[in-house]
């Protein structure tokens, strides 16, 4: 995960001082002109088994989140990535909930639209504020944009009509709380909504950055999140990316006019997003073509109704699951290495 990687921060990481070993498997080239993989022990200082790697026996695949952090990073043990993990996460989490407190108490309507990249996320944003504008005239809405570089999407969103503001990460691959509430605060919308009380309320449409794999974890403070999944990608996308099919409230299969071109099993896609989350809802629609448009701002219009209903008591997220989990874990390490040599 991206908080250990060094994408969510710019300070290097102290050296591991506990040594570890792991088992590599590597092909070995042999007289007979043909290699084959084999697993050797490579020891490092202090001779400590990697126990987060697997290897499937039959294939030889390496799977590098079977350890307590779920995740893998060179020179780094298991204890301290779930360390730093649940330090960068629970502070995003004290930020995110700022932001969730300020948008409810003015009923702010934030959506997180997150995707991989060609999804089609800025033209359904273009062709969803066009569509806001004509079905619910004088709804205040703005644009928040993620990207590494460039505001490329922000002018388009700028020239579309609507207020936007680009936030351009860096070497970072998804957008975070203080980057959204910074961003927010730059907005028409934050002025309108400070002056017009909670009831006027509006829609704030965060664009994350092109990701399906990182942003799944980062509470920006949204009421929901719309995982945006283009036809021309596969539908077997659910299963490859599980996390952030979990975290989305609202699956949208987009670019449905492609489907007569393609090799794309809507109904097998969707059976796929359930399995990994039962709760999710699907729309399909081409923000090309105007087809399904309808069932998308219905949509919208239902969630800013819940939203205002109880705009202040959002529903458990993942993410408070993976920090309780985190905890418990890094609890279980210490008392593993209070056990004895680790």
């Amino acid at each position: 995960m991206c908080v250990v990687c060094g994408c969510a921060d710019t300070k290097q990481a102290a050296p591991n001082d506990s040594g570890f070993a792991y088992t590599r498997v590597h092909p070995h080239s042999h007289l007979q002109g043909h290699a084959h993989p084999h697993a050797h022990e490579h020891a490092h200082p202090h001779g400590h088994e990697h126990t987060h790697v697997t290897v499937d026996p039959a294939t030889g695949d390496l799977h590098y989140g079977a350890g307590q952090a779920k995740v893998s990073v060179p020179g780094m043990t298991q204890a301290r990535a779930i360390r730093l993990e649940q330090d960068v996460l629970g502070e995003n989490k004290r930020l995110a909930a700022h932001n969730r407190g300020h948008f409810s108490g003015h009923g702010i309507l934030a959506l997180n639209l997150v995707s991989s990249p060609g999804s089609g996320k800025t033209t359904l944003l273009c062709a969803t504020i066009a569509a806001l504008r004509a079905r619910a005239d004088g709804m205040p809405v703005a644009v928040i944009e993620g990207d590494q570089q460039t505001s490329n999407d922000a002018d388009r969103i700028r020239a579309s009509g609507a207020p936007a503001i680009q936030v351009n990460t860096g070497k970072g691959c998804h957008l975070d709380a203080q980057m959204v509430g910074d961003a927010f605060s730059r907005l028409p919308l934050h002025s309108h909504a400070d002056a017009h009380g909670e009831n006027d309320g509006g829609v704030l449409f965060i664009e994350n950055v092109g990701n399906l794999v990182c942003p799944a974890m980062w509470d920006l403070g949204e009421a929901a999140k719309v995982a945006i999944l283009s036809v021309t990608e596969g539908e077997d996308k659910p299963l490859k990316y599980p996390d952030m099919f979990a975290a989305a409230d609202l699956m949208i299969l987009n670019k449905t006019d492609l489907l007569p071109y393609l090799q794309f099993d809507v109904e097998r896609c969707i059976a796929f997003a359930r399995r990994v989350n039962p709760r999710i809802e699907v729309l399909q629609l081409s923000a090309t073509s105007g087809a399904g448009m309808e069932a998308w701002l219905d949509w919208i219009a239902s969630a800013r109704r819940r939203f205002r209903v109880a705009p202040v008591a959002p529903q458990p997220k993942p993410l408070d699951a993976r920090i309780a989990a985190l905890e418990a874990e890094l609890q279980a390490l210490k008392t593993q290495a209070g056990a004895g040599p680790a």
